[in-house]
């Protein structure tokens, strides 16, 4: 079976109704988690991006603390994982200043890290890659907000 574009499901979903709209929803849900998570933000969390990105960090906390120092092969493994979750929960919220901050977060929690990552190129190199993507997307924010981060990445 082949996908129909999203032009073709808008159309398609404005002869619905409500009650058909939250069927469809509710369906959805059960067949991929990401799909369950991304629901989750929209209904319940899109309200208050601070006190969902609190939320972010406290998991990307959790995760750090849990990784398996016992070889830099487990920390890259461990640190692209956190960074892939991240990445996903960047997706759902959209908002560029949610973006810069969630990246930021993670790049200040890789830097302090123990073991330094200063002692494996992946890891710097992985570093560095997320620095030049939060320059990047600090550019395409507001004056104020683009003073702040910079002043934040320059902390770092």
């Amino acid at each position: 079976m082949k996908a129909v574009s999203v032009v073709t499901i808008r159309k398609e979903l404005k002869h619905k109704t409500s009650e058909e709209l939250a069927e469809l929803c509710l369906r959805l849900s059960r067949f991929k988690k990401e799909n369950k998570e991304l629901l989750t933000y929209l209904l319940f969390e899109a309200d208050s991006e601070a006190g969902y990105i609190e939320t972010v960090k406290a998991e990307i906390d959790e995760q750090f603390e849990i990784i398996n120092t016992d070889s830099f092969f487990y920390i890259k493994k461990s640190v692209r994982k956190i960074l892939r979750n991240t990445k996903k929960y960047i997706r759902y919220s959209l908002n560029k200043e949610t973006e810069v901050e969630l990246l930021l977060y993670f790049c200040k929690k890789l830097k302090t890290m123990k073991p330094s990552i200063s002692r494996n190129t992946t890891l710097i190199n992985l570093y560095d890659r997320n620095i030049e993507a939060i320059t990047k997307k600090i550019l395409a924010l507001h004056e104020d907000l683009q003073y702040d981060y910079t002043m934040a990445l320059e902390d770092m």
